[in-house]
């Protein structure tokens, strides 16, 4: 039986107070409060402009596309590149060509990360079939910037791995786990040819996470049973049942088989009276809450998913905010501020201005998907959010009870047929990729009206909506090596029977 969808026009947050698990947004905002948002500052082209390089060629072929890595200056740049060995021969093996890595300084801007992209990644020197478009990037958000892996994601297959210790701290074993991971499994793939694919929605009581059942999770769950041309590749679709606790979840969670997972929760927040200390915040932000509150164990942490088993060999799509980690400024601040300052919805949208990076604070990555990545039988890559997680990625922007679930189910159905994590995030990018060029085209016809002195025909809401859902698509990010796949039956071809060491005796990783 479909659950019930809350009432027409609200914008949902998935956002929890970390203290008594409570919505930070518990009744939603109307759908025009976007109206409210302010005039977006315009980025230059070469920021959000789609660059493709070799688009004639498949791009699951790292011969044809090629992959590199970045890592940031200095000795903890060092020690990453030489905990990822393995994975480094394994892409040289499955590219023919050696691994150049690529070291950048910390903190880029927009503006910085478009002219490293243009004038390093780009270089004219270089061949265009010797550039590199999958690129893993090293190190947590204040190494090498969000900006950064932003304006690469347009253009290129962009992922980031990093893994700290409890005191926050890069852990290079951490690292290296991860790289023998994507390796073994590369090298020893299972029997099976076709993935599970498994749907899961908390089951808290609250509009977001009805919302998210009636206008994402029921809609992927059709289009996957749906016959076509090219039906839906998985062998069984499973609908995870609603879970008192994370324990329930997990066992829900497992499967024969490599698995796709698609998740819709709360993520944790900053709690009413404020973190206890910044380890307490780096712990528990982006946390999920699975169950009600009021249930004995709701939340799953990343102590939980330090070494249980959960999704081994498998690639996860976690909707929540701060699922991925949490920026230096959040893309919403200004609208929210604005709402503040009207007075609208005060109580709630104070809530959330708490709750999102003060000034001064370090961006990090989540704790969870960092322990998920470096579980032995952990998932080999994670698609999360990295800000606030609306409900704008699967609504239309203009009628929110209009669901728009295909552009997060394009993404897991390029999972489930066996394609690269990095085309998988890309598929999504797309949508982003829409109506960021919607935004510049207002512009233009603004821009023209007052050229000619004629009215403009730009609807500022529609604007301000389009502004909300481009905002809402590009927090999304990939955590783990963009050139992971699922590990089926064939998946290994590439390597031709080829070993880590047929790259050369010599083949040195060059910090």
């Amino acid at each position: 039986m479909s659950a019930v969808a809350p009432g027409p026009g609200t914008l949902e947050l998935l956002l929890a107070d970390a203290l008594d698990l409570h919505p930070a947004l518990a009744a939603g905002l109307p759908e025009l409060a976007a109206g409210s948002a302010p005039r977006p500052a315009k980025t230059p082209r070469s920021v959000d402009a789609l660059w493709l390089e070799m688009p004639d060629a498949d791009p699951n072929d790292l011969a044809l596309q090629r992959w590199s890595v970045i890592a940031p200056e200095g000795p903890a740049g060092d020690e990453a590149l030489q905990a990822i060995t393995p994975l480094l021969r394994l892409r040289e093996a499955e590219q023919d060509a050696k691994v150049v890595p690529y070291r950048v300084k910390p903190g880029m801007g927009m503006a910085e990360a478009a002219r490293w992209k243009a004038d390093v990644l780009h270089d004219e020197r270089v061949p265009e079939e010797e550039r590199p478009r999958y690129l893993l990037l090293l190190g947590d958000l204040h190494d090498v910037s969000a900006e950064l892996q932003h304006v690469l994601a347009n253009g290129a297959f962009v992922g980031r791995l990093h893994v700290a210790g409890a005191d926050g701290r890069p852990d290079p074993g951490g690292y290296a786990a991860y790289a023998e991971k994507v390796v073994r499994w590369a090298r020893e793939p299972t029997g099976h040819d076709r993935p599970d694919a498994l749907f899961f929605v908390a089951d808290d009581g609250t509009a977001a996470t009805r919302l998210g059942r009636h206008l994402l999770i029921e809609p992927c769950l059709a289009m996957a049973h749906r016959p076509g041309r090219r039906p839906f590749p998985a062998a069984s679709v499973v609908d995870i049942p609603g879970a008192e606790t994370a324990d329930d979840f997990l066992r829900g969670a497992s499967t024969v088989r490599p698995p796709v997972l698609l998740s819709v929760s709360h993520g944790l927040g900053r709690p009413r009276r404020g973190w206890a200390s910044v380890d307490h915040q780096r712990a528990l932000q982006g946390a999920l809450l699975i169950g009600d509150h009021g249930s004995s164990a709701p939340l799953l942490t990343a102590e939980m998913l330090q070494s249980t088993p959960f999704l081994p060999g498998g690639l996860w799509f976690c909707l929540a905010c701060f699922g991925a980690g949490t920026p230096m400024a959040s893309a919403f601040y200004p609208w929210l501020s604005a709402l503040a300052r009207e007075g609208a919805h005060a109580n709630g949208v104070q809530r959330v201005l708490d709750s999102l990076p003060q000034c001064g604070e370090r961006p990090f990555l989540a704790a969870l998907p960092q322990a998920a990545l470096r579980n032995p039988q952990g998932p080999l890559a994670v698609i999360g959010h990295l800000d606030l997680a609306w409900t704008y990625g699967f609504v239309d922007p203009s009628r929110t009870t209009q669901s728009r679930a295909s552009r997060i189910f394009s993404s897991i159905q390029v999972m489930a047929r066996g394609s690269r994590a990095g085309v998988a995030l890309d598929a999504l990018m797309r949508s982003y990729r829409e109506v960021n060029d919607e935004l510049l085209s207002g512009y233009h016809a603004e821009e023209d009206a007052r050229a000619w002195n004629r009215p403009t025909s730009v609807d500022p809401v529609q604007r301000s909506r389009a502004f909300m859902l481009r905002n809402d698509l590009r927090g999304y990010v990939l955590l783990g090596d963009p050139a992971a796949r699922l590990p089926l039956k064939g998946s290994n071809a590439a390597l031709n029977g080829n070993t880590a060491g047929e790259c050369g005796p010599d083949a040195s990783v060059a910090p």
